[in-house]
């Protein structure tokens, strides 16, 4: 259904690394202020696969999206949120990797009355 109203009333605007391709509306209709912006996910239906360069401009931050192809020498490529996911972060002593960690010296040691 999606994909139907999407090429009736859609324009596309261009394209990201991953495959998302991005839309707005051809006409302002309604009580809508400015065109309605939107994604159709290349894959996944995952928020955090949007590089900031689109995100800036499906959210109007921009009026056009910014290029990706200039990046400065200390911006690294963008990555999608992977927590929940087996190639997510896992630190010491999470329950992933058995819940065993060394001890450390601000560990919690508690209180007992008259010691």
């Amino acid at each position: 259904m999606m994909r139907l109203v999407t090429s009736l009333t859609g324009r596309m605007v261009g394209k990201d690394a991953i495959g998302n391709i991005y839309y707005e509306k051809k006409k302002i209709s309604g009580g809508d202020l400015r065109r309605r912006r939107w994604v159709m996910y290349a894959g996944e239906l995952e928020a955090s696969t949007i590089p900031p360069e689109w995100h800036a401009w499906l959210h109007y931050t921009t009026d056009a999206p910014l290029p990706e192809n200039v990046r400065r020498a200390w911006q690294k490529p963008h990555e999608p949120n992977l927590t929940g996911t087996p190639l997510g972060y896992r630190p010491p002593g999470s329950d992933y990797l058995g819940g065993k960690r060394p001890p450390a010296p601000g560990d919690y040691e508690s209180w007992t009355p008259g010691s």
